[in-house]
């Protein structure tokens, strides 16, 4: 199917190197570079998930500009790219707009640099996604990771992406390109 494909970029709740359960930061890097990755794969809508209503302004600030603003007409491809990008104060949202808007609940996948018991590889994932017409939430955390309770209520965890040597710390604007090609990718 692949048509009701949805990801999720998580600022909060996830942890900080203390492993307090924080809000991180939104950049200006993640909301553009992840857009155009997600319209590139022919994903159906990025979320922007951050419960911090300064940061969730200035998101929205950001893709007004390219939506409605002066970058309209200056940069096409980014406003089409932002068309699909959406900013909600929590995952439970996201998914109830989802919900709402395929008919069913979605199926959530997250992601890890860690391996799970439950750990799904990208080939089976992607088989799933086109045989079947359920929607997928695929959700990326920022700082230190998706909080327990979120890795918990996975459907799915994808295992971790792994380089040629025992440094493993992208950045998440890498690491949903490399997903989105390992998943959506022409092969």
């Amino acid at each position: 199917m692949r048509k009701a494909i949805y990801l999720g970029l998580v600022h909060s709740p996830v942890y900080n190197k203390r492993g307090d359960v924080v809000c991180t930061s939104v950049t200006n890097f993640d909301i553009h570079d992840i857009s155009r990755t997600c319209r590139t794969y022919d994903v159906n809508q990025y979320h922007i998930i951050v419960s911090v209503d300064a940061q969730k302004q200035l998101t929205e600030r950001i893709i007004g500009y390219w939506q409605d603003g002066f970058g309209t007409g200056y940069n096409r491809d980014r406003e089409e790219a932002f068309g699909r990008t959406r900013v909600y104060e929590s995952i439970e949202r996201s998914i109830a707009e989802i919900e709402a808007r395929e008919g069913k609940k979605p199926l959530i996948i997250t992601t890890s640099a860690k391996t799970f018991p439950n750990s799904i590889s990208y080939k089976n994932l992607s088989e799933k996604m086109i045989n079947d017409d359920q929607p997928y939430l695929i959700l990326f955390g920022t700082g230190w990771g998706l909080i327990d309770e979120v890795m918990n209520m996975s459907d799915y965890i994808l295992e971790p992406i792994r380089g040629a040597a025992d440094y493993n710390h992208l950045s998440v604007r890498s690491a949903v390109s490399i997903i989105l090609d390992r998943l959506l990718g022409e092969n």
